[in-house]
């Protein structure tokens, strides 16, 4: 009787052995919000040119603006 039961033990042993050695997987929420940092920086230029005879007729008739 001893003798069946010495693989019957060996099995179970080895089924708990390898049982213990499975991954697990964890999903959480973090516990702190995403924030998302994109360091752009926008820098925009205007560029006016006026003639020198606009420049001298918006002078003259400065009543215009």
């Amino acid at each position: 009787m001893r003798k069946h039961l010495l693989p019957i033990l060996g099995l179970s042993m080895a089924t708990l052995w390898l049982g213990a050695c499975t991954p697990t997987v964890q999903l959480a929420a973090p516990s702190e919000p995403i924030t998302i940092n994109l360091n752009v920086k926008v820098e925009h230029e205007v560029l006016v040119r006026v003639d020198k005879q606009i420049d001298t007729l918006l002078e003259e008739n400065s009543e215009l603006f």
